[in-house]
């Protein structure tokens, strides 16, 4: 065994985890698409390299300690690209953390994370569907709309499987994300993401497509609302579940809702549920955070070895 892996999940958003705690391991973009391949390798939506702030060799990881986050999410899309940002990955990565005695996470208090979308606060809640399973908060901090938005929409996108374009959103959370709002569960059910959307205008380091359905909200509270969402995460195709893309859903549908709109959303993935609180100046995401097993890796699979 020459790496420490262990694979782990949030909500069915999967990934392989890597312990380089003192920054020793080089992991070349190949090396983790070979890992996240789900028949040559492990299998995987991304790739966390578990670090310390002060050995990332990350320019953003010293930022992440000078804010007193020890430990750094070093996160690589399933293609081996980097990304900003990955909500299910935090909590999965805390997990890790509090799991693995590298952290300990007090009641009541949170835990800083560094990502390259900034320094994230992690917090132990309760499970919010009445189960028994580790759920965490995720502060998610600052979010906004990009662009410009006229009638209710910034951008168009294209589907495999639906008929003409859709209006959509376009948020910021850390990284990039474009909502678009269907009539219906059927609707939902027939958009083709094996295909990457076509969106226009053509963000600059692409985005995430959300395709979400507001659904009825039954509990009287104006405050809550439901919906449900699938996703095509770029670098990775669909994927089973995307916490920042959750949080930029709910932002997007209180948008539409319009003034007085719910602040507290259940979000319904096909991996799982999460909840996403919108604050004055921020937005939450808590869910669940799996650790599947650790995995042994036969020697020489990887192009570079500790």
């Amino acid at each position: 065994m020459t790496h420490a892996l262990t694979k782990g999940h949030g909500t069915a958003n999967d990934f392989v985890l890597l312990l380089d705690a003192t920054g020793e391991h080089e992991i070349t973009p190949e090396d983790v698409a070979l890992l996240c391949d789900r028949r040559r390798g492990i299998g995987g939506d991304g790739l966390i390299r578990v670090v310390r702030s002060a050995d990332a060799g990350i320019p953003e990881a010293l930022e992440a300690l000078a804010a007193g986050a020890e430990w750094f999410m070093d996160y690589r899309n399933g293609d081996g690209s980097i990304a900003e940002m990955c909500g299910n990955g935090v909590r999965v990565f805390a997990h890790y953390l509090f799991e693995r005695g590298l952290a300990d996470i007090v009641p009541g208090a949170s835990l800083p994370v560094g990502t390259r979308g900034g320094v994230k606060h992690v917090t132990r809640v309760p499970d919010a569907t009445g189960g028994n399973e580790a759920w965490y908060r995720v502060d998610m901090g600052r979010w906004e709309f990009p662009r410009s938005i006229a009638d209710g929409a910034d951008s168009l996108v294209s589907t495999a499987g639906i008929d003409v374009a859709r209006p959509a959103i376009s948020v910021d959370m850390g990284n990039p994300h474009t909502v678009v709002a269907l009539a219906g569960a059927a609707e939902l059910a027939a958009a083709d993401l094996t295909r990457t959307p076509e969106v226009d205008p053509v963000p600059g380091s692409g985005t995430n497509v959300e395709y979400i359905v507001i659904e009825a909200d039954h509990d009287g509270d104006p405050a809550t609302g439901r919906l449900a969402m699938r996703v095509h995460e770029r670098g990775v195709g669909e994927t089973q579940s995307c916490g920042t893309g959750a949080c930029a859903a709910a932002l997007a549908a209180r948008f539409w809702a319009g003034h007085g709109g719910p602040t507290l959303w259940t979000v319904v993935l096909p991996g799982g549920t999460v909840e996403v609180e919108i604050g004055e100046t921020g937005v939450a995401l808590s869910g669940p955070a799996v650790l599947v097993g650790d995995i042994a890796l036969a020697p020489g699979m990887l192009s570079t070895a500790p």
